[in-house]
C-alpha cells in the first residue's frame, strides 16, 4: 500500500509515464517492456521501497520526481538525500531537501560566505535559506539573524498603505516570517527578535551598516537595482555569511531598470568564494500542479 499508494495511484501515475506493463502478484513485482525502461524502473521500485523501510512516508510529488530521477538511472541517489537533516521545525519535524538541487543549495550554503539561489517560484529557496540560518542560530555560528527583501510595490505605493513604517513594509516581508514561525514558532520569533538574534528589514534600512557575526538573507533580489545589490553585497562582515535568493522571470521594476540581481549574477560568476546555485522546474517542491504551470510558461514564453 505505501510503495503503490491509495488505490494505486502512485502505481497509475508510474504507469501513464510509461510503456512497460507492471504487475504485482503478492510480494513481487513484474515489469515487462523496452530493457532500458525496465532497468530504470527496476531501480525506481528499489529505491522507493528502502525509503519506504527507512520509515520515510512517500507522496504523490516524491513519486514524480523519483520517476524523472530514475529515467536517468539516478534515483538511488534519492536514499542519500533523505538522510541530511538541516535542522527541525519547533514541533520537531525534521527539515531535510526534498530535491538533489536542494541538496546542492544546503551543501553549497554550508562551505561558502556568499550563495546565490536562482530558479523558480516553489524551489524552497527561501524556505531553506532560513532553516540554515535558524540551525547556525542555535549552533552558535552566528549571534542573529537578518532577513530583508526589496519593497517594490506591485501597482500600490507604499506611501498610501495604512500604518506606521513596520506596518507598510510588514507585507512584503511576510515569506520571512512564516519560514521562521515554521522553524520557531510565533512566539519563539518574537521572543528572537525582542533579544535583537532576528531582525527582518526592508532593503532599505541596510545602508550604512556592517554585519559582524551575522547570517543575511535577501529575499526576491531579482527586484534590486545594481546601486542596491552592490550596496548590500558590501555590508558584509567578519564571520558572517549571506545568501541571495530570486527569480529573474518574476522582476517587478519599472521597464528599463535593469535587475541587480541579473547583473551581480554576470559580475560575479568568477569569484571562486561565491557560490551560485540554479534551480530548475524538477526542484519544484510546492504542489505539482505548480511544476505543470512553470513548464506550461516557460513553452509559451519559448515561441
Amino acid at each position: 500500500m505505501a510503495l503503490f499508494g491509495p488505490q494505486d495511484v502512485f502505481l497509475r501515475l508510474i504507469e501513464k509515464e510509461t510503456v512497460s506493463l507492471i504487475r504485482s502478484r503478492e510480494a513481487e513485482i513484474y515489469i515487462e517492456g523496452p530493457s532500458d525502461e525496465v532497468r530504470s524502473l527496476e531501480q525506481l521500485f528499489e529505491t522507493l521501497i528502502q525509503l519506504i523501510q527507512d520509515g520515510m512516508q512517500i507522496t504523490e510529488r516524491d513519486v514524480r520526481y523519483a520517476l524523472q530521477l530514475s529515467k536517468e538511472m539516478k534515483a538511488d541517489e534519492l536514499l542519500g538525500l533523505f538522510k541530511g537533516e538541516i535542522t527541525s521545525t519547533f514541533r520537531g519535524k525534521p527539515i531535510i531537501p526534498k530535491t538533489l538541487g536542494q541538496r546542492h543549495y544546503v551543501t553549497t550554503i554550508r562551505k561558502k560566505d556568499i550563495v546565490f539561489g536562482i530558479g523558480p517560484a516553489g524551489t524552497g529557496k527561501t524556505y531553506l535559506a532560513v532553516m540554515c540560518a535558524v540551525a547556525a542560530l542555535k549552533g552558535g555560528k552566528v549571534k542573529r539573524i537578518l532577513l530583508t527583501r526589496p519593497a517594490v510595490e506591485a501597482g500600490e505605493s507604499l506611501g498610501f498603505l495604512p500604518g506606521d513604517m513596520q506596518e507598510k513594509v510588514d507585507p512584503y516581508l511576510r515569506p520571512l516570517y512564516d519560514a521562521l514561525n515554521d522553524a520557531l514558532g510565533v512566539e519563539g520569533v518574537a521572543k528572537a527578535m525582542e533579544r535583537g538574534q532576528i531582525e527582518i528589514a526592508p532593503l532599505a534600512y541596510m545602508r550604512g551598516r556592517t554585519l559582524d557575526e551575522s547570517f543575511v538573507i535577501l529575499d526576491e533580489a531579482q527586484n534590486t537595482t545594481p546601486e542596491q545589490m552592490k550596496m548590500f553585497l558590501t555590508r558584509l562582515g567578519s564571520s558572517s555569511r549571506m545568501i541571495i535568493t530570486g527569480d529573474v522571470t518574476q522582476i517587478d521594476l519599472p521597464k528599463g531598470k535593469k535587475s541587480g540581481l541579473m547583473e551581480a549574477e554576470q559580475v560575479l560568476k568568477n569569484i571562486e568564494e561565491i557560490g551560485i546555485v540554479y534551480f530548475t522546474d524538477q526542484d519544484v517542491v510546492r504542489h505539482a500542479l505548480v511544476q505543470k504551470i512553470i513548464l506550461a510558461y516557460n513553452a509559451f514564453n519559448e515561441q
